[in-house]
């Protein structure tokens, strides 16, 4: 789990969906995706005009791919919002559906060099932010998915049989 200054983590799920360190993740994400949002709209349109050909191209695949990560970001944080205002459950959350997944994390540190320099510093802070949001997901989900197992009535028969096989 990870461990944090106030241990939101480590006293569970519930904790960590009303910490401070879920609000101050909540709004770094959707000020990327504002800041993301007006940079192609105004900046980077206009910055996307004076490109070659393969610099477009490039410019265009990683703006979609930065788009679809900032989605699946902002999508992340309003589910755990939800569960924060009782609107959704943890185990709603938990579904399969609302889950980030490491393994969509973008890697285009390849075009870097041939992208405007603004649009490259978004491509990391998002690739930062959604690192940090798929180690979140682990370990929310991994304790949440504890608590349910020890509150549920076979994980608590489990837990007698664990208790009572051990004596003589």
């Amino acid at each position: 789990m990870l461990s944090t200054a106030d241990n939101t983590m480590t006293d569970g799920p519930a904790a960590f969906v009303q910490s401070a360190l879920f609000a101050r993740t909540f709004s770094e994400g959707m000020a990327l995706v504002e800041e993301t949002a007006g940079y192609l709209d105004g900046e980077g349109r206009d910055a996307a005009k004076g490109l070659g050909r393969e610099e477009a191209l490039a410019y265009a695949s990683a703006s979609m791919r930065l788009t679809t990560q900032l989605m699946q970001i902002a999508s992340w944080l309003l589910v755990i919002r939800a569960v924060r205002e009782g609107e959704m459950s943890l185990g709603e959350a938990a579904e399969k559906k609302y889950r980030v997944e490491g393994s969509a994390e973008m890697s285009m540190r390849e075009n870097a060099e041939i992208l405007p320099e603004r649009l490259a510093g978004l491509i990391e802070a998002s690739r930062r932010l959604y690192a940090q949001i798929v180690r979140l997901d682990k370990d929310l989900f991994a304790a949440g998915e504890k608590e349910l197992s020890q509150t549920d009535a076979a994980g608590q028969q489990r837990a007698l049989l664990r208790a009572f096989s051990h004596t003589g």
